[in-house]
């Protein structure tokens, strides 16, 4: 069996994401695809995202974060795509950066 390093997904969220329960539906996301990492809210009022793991599921937690709650409205996401570190041992929501 071939064992696959883990990636690292770093992503910028616009739109209405603040307030709508965005934060808690990423987090639920990462968790059910077993990733970790966190995500927290900016003081420009997007979202940050920073999550670890396989690159199947960072990719669909990519795509829930382009679809986003219900209540919410996603307009841009910027991301990018890094080694993972696995310094990370859960998926957390961080404090207002």
């Amino acid at each position: 069996m071939i064992e696959r390093k883990p990636a690292r997904l770093h992503a910028l969220v616009t739109g209405r994401v603040q307030g709508v329960g965005f934060r808690y539906f990423v987090q639920a996301n990462a968790s059910q695809l077993n990733l970790t990492g966190w995500v927290r809210n900016r003081w420009n009022g997007g979202v940050e995202v920073l999550a670890e793991g396989a690159q199947p599921e960072l990719e669909k937690l990519l795509q829930a974060i382009g679809r986003g709650p219900r209540a919410g409205t996603t307009r841009d996401v910027q991301f990018e795509w890094h080694p993972g570190s696995g310094e990370f041992s859960g998926f957390n929501i961080r404090r207002t950066a």
